[in-house]
């Protein structure tokens, strides 16, 4: 049992370190034309770093649809537009409506953890908006 609970634990925190690497890379891209695997490149070599394939599967899937992915964010976006988001901000929301639509993340879990990065990278009351645009997708049954 107690090896059960560290294994999940080791587990959690993987996904959640790749979790972060891909906002990195999602985020680097709303700077650059570059491909994904130039920009996944570069980090390696300027952060001596290796992606994970959770990292680089997410960050290029999330690129093959974010035209639906926006469009889900721009439906639940109150009083702001995107081109108005902060790149953090839309890094994370793509990050998260990502999982909620197309991945095997189930949405409490995909919203805990883009508020947790908001927080990390942003700021409290960003992490509030994030989580209120997630919250009112979820509600509204994205698809």
């Amino acid at each position: 049992m107690q090896s059960n609970i560290k294994d999940s634990a080791v587990k959690q925190s993987g996904v959640r370190a790749s979790r972060e690497q891909a906002f990195a890379i999602v985020f680097e891209k709303s700077f650059t034309d570059s491909a994904i695997d130039e920009i996944i490149e570069g980090a390696a070599m300027a952060r001596d770093i290796v992606v994970s394939d959770m990292a680089r599967d997410y960050a290029t899937e999330i690129f093959e649809n974010v035209d639906k992915i926006d469009e889900n964010i721009e439906k639940h976006l109150v009083a702001r537009s995107k081109s108005r988001l902060s790149k953090v901000v839309l890094a994370v929301l793509r990050i998260a409506v990502y999982e909620i639509i197309f991945s095997k993340v189930d949405a409490p879990s995909a919203i805990n953890e883009a508020v947790e990065l908001t927080k990390t990278y942003a700021s409290e009351a960003e992490a509030g908006f994030v989580n209120g645009v997630l919250g009112s997708l979820v509600r509204a049954g994205a698809n």
